[in-house]
Formats: structure tokens, C-alpha cells, sequence
């Protein structure tokens, strides 16, 4: 039998070295495990669905916040009761919930103490969030509260780098611009705050952006709840922290005794069915959208809306303006478009290096 020497190749009978497809084996595991890296990083949603998707689920969500916040506007015109209202929202929207869960159309994730912890903190976001808000309004001028509002796309963002590295083009930077100086020229107005005020207001913007993103990431993390079963599970604990609050701020009283008045004809109880029913519909929109769209879209969104409120306000209730607002709701309105353009560019980029 000849012998090789150790510098010749052993042969295959196709002629190829078997160095060779050891080579080749090799590489191919490389690859193999290179798609497996990328297979297990975490996605982030909002990159992977349609713009046209994204579209559809935002202007359900315009029309239906817009719809909740004249409705609530005609509410509390006839009985000023914020917590009770948001109790009645929570609490439509918990037994919408329940009835969808009963008729099998929703199950449950199975949860660990942990992850049951953790929905008892959102929840506590939630009302804090309201609390803050409700607070600040009476420390500051509504424009001073509104422009402040106006910075939770910044704070968004910096929660996202911050926690999780997450960074952003420099066009989605530049578009914050004139969303911020758009909403600040459309509240224009008398600005004013105390210390205390401001810094009440600054933590309510925080606690607005947190919530958000912390819907989000129980969306699209390691749970990957459903927008449904999010509010089922958090809208009973949000019902009873709002009516909580409600007998701790005197509202329960007052509410007693004006019904005991017979302030509330059959009217008004029709009118607040019809909000419940709006509120448990944005709800499911709401959280459904924040999962294709994003936190940061949402905060966005949140800008538009002031100056639509403001737009409507004017249509509906004759509220007087003048130049500069309504140079304000226009710069807001381009910087929406801008955004929502600056997004449909980065898709179709992504789009490009996939293919």
C-alpha cells in the first residue's frame, strides 16, 4: 500500500481535498451560528410591521382619543369628577375584558410572582401618572402644563438610551423640534408655575413617558402579553387605586350628594354609558397601537393631539385664537408628517438591506 507523505491531501472521489470540506464544514457552522444569533436578538416590533399597518392603527387611535376627549370635556362640564370618570373608564374596560375572556376569545399567560409584581407596579404607574397630572394642573398655567407635556417624545427617548442603548437617526432628532416648538406656539400663553408646581409637573412628564414604554416592553419583551390581556389583567387594580383616590380627595361624598340632588337626569347616564364604551375601545386601540407603532410614536402622537384638541376647540366651541397658535398647529402638524416620513424612510432602508 503507498504511503502519503504529510504534505499531500488525502483525496475525495470527486476530486475536492478533504481539508477542503472540512473547510467548508466549518464555515458552514459559522453561518449556522450567526443565523442563530441573529434568529435569538431581540426584535424590536414596531421594525417589523407595515407602514400601512402603523397608519391605519394611529388614525383609529386620533379618532377615538379625540372622540374620549370631547366626550369627556362634556362629562366633567356637567359633573367634575376625574377620578370617578377614570374609575368608570377602568372599570368598562376591565368587564369588556372579562365578557371577551368568558366567550374564550382571550387566555391567560401563566405568570411567576415576579411577572404578577410587575404588572401590580404598572398599574401603580398608571394612577400615579393621572395623580401627577391631576396635581399639576392646579400648581400651574395650562400653557406652562401643556408645554411641558409637550417634551415627552425627548424623554421617551432618553429612557430608551438610557435602559435599554436604543438609539435614533438624527433626522427623528430634528423632528422633535418643531413637534416641541409647534405645541409651545399653539398654548402660548400666560406661563406660570411655582417651584413646587414645576417640579410636580416635570415628574408627571416622566411618569408620562415611562408608561408608555413600559407598555411597550410588556408587549414586545419576555412576556409578550397581548394589548387585551394587559388590560385585563391591570384595569381591575387600576379601578380600585382610582376609587381610592376618589373617597380619599372627597369625590365619593360629593358624588353622593349630588345624585342625592338629583343633578343627573337620564340623559346624563346615557351619555356616560357612551363614554365607557369609547374609553374601552381606545384602550384596546391604545395598547395595540403602542405595540406596532412604538413608545416613541405615541408620545408624538400625544403632541398632535394638543394642537387638534385646540383645533377643535375652535370649531366646536368657538374658542378664540390667534396667529401664533395657529402658526404653532400647523408647524406641530408638519413635524408630524416629517416624523412619519423620517419612519417610512428608515423602513424602506431596512426593507433594501434585507433584500
Amino acid at each position: 500500500m503507498e504511503e502519503r507523505g504529510p504534505s499531500e491531501e488525502r483525496r475525495s472521489s470527486d476530486g475536492s481535498s478533504y481539508a477542503d470540506a472540512a473547510d467548508d464544514g466549518l464555515l458552514k457552522e459559522y453561518n449556522s451560528d450567526l443565523e442563530a444569533q441573529k434568529e435569538s436578538a431581540p426584535l424590536v416590533v414596531e421594525h417589523q410591521v407595515s407602514f400601512r399597518s402603523k397608519m391605519l392603527s394611529l388614525t383609529a387611535y386620533f379618532i377615538l382619543n379625540l372622540a374620549l376627549t370631547l366626550s369627556n370635556k362634556a362629562v366633567l362640564g356637567k359633573a367634575s369628577f376625574p377620578w370617578l370618570l377614570t374609575t368608570l373608564h377602568t372599570s368598562a374596560t376591565s368587564i369588556g375584558c372579562f365578557l371577551m375572556f368568558g366567550f374564550g376569545s382571550l387566555k391567560l399567560t401563566p405568570l411567576t410572582s415576579r411577572e404578577n409584581l410587575t404588572l401590580v407596579a404598572f398599574s401603580v404607574l398608571f394612577t400615579f401618572n393621572i395623580a401627577f397630572s391631576n396635581v399639576s394642573l392646579a400648581l400651574v398655567s395650562v400653557p406652562f402644563h401643556q408645554i411641558m407635556r409637550s417634551t415627552c417624545p425627548i424623554v421617551t427617548i432618553l429612557i430608551y438610551h438610557t435602559c435599554y442603548g436604543r438609539t435614533y437617526s438624527t433626522a427623528t432628532y430634528l423632528t422633535m423640534i418643531p413637534l416641541i416648538l409647534g405645541v409651545g406656539l399653539t398654548t402660548a400663553g400666560d406661563y406660570y408655575c411655582t417651584l413646587a408646581g414645576f417640579t410636580i409637573t416635570l415628574i408627571g412628564v416622566i411618569l408620562a413617558s415611562v408608561k408608555p414604554v413600559a407598555t411597550n416592553r410588556l408587549m414586545t419583551g419576555s412576556i409578550a402579553f397581548s394589548a387585551m390581556e394587559v388590560l385585563l389583567r391591570l384595569s381591575p387594580l387600576a379601578a380600585i387605586q382610582c376609587i381610592i383616590c376618589a373617597f380619599l380627595t372627597g369625590e365619593l361624598e360629593r358624588f353622593r350628594l349630588a345624585y342625592a340632588g338629583g343633578e343627573f337626569s337620564n340623559s346624563f347616564g346615557v351619555g356616560l354609558l357612551a363614554n365607557a364604551v369609547i374609553a374601552f375601545a381606545l384602550n384596546i386601540i391604545s395598547f395595540q397601537t403602542n405595540k406596532v407603532a412604538g413608545a416613541l410614536t405615541m408620545t408624538v402622537c400625544g403632541n398632535v393631539k394638543q394642537v387638534l384638541t385646540i383645533g377643535l376647540g375652535i370649531v366646536l366651541f368657538n374658542v378664540e385664537v390667534g396667529w401664533l397658535n395657529a402658526v404653532g398647529t400647523a408647524i406641530t402638524v408638519l413635524g408630524a408628517v416629517w416624523y412619519s416620513k423620517v419612519e417610512l424612510d428608515i423602513k424602506r432602508s431596512r426593507a433594501l438591506q434585507k433584500g
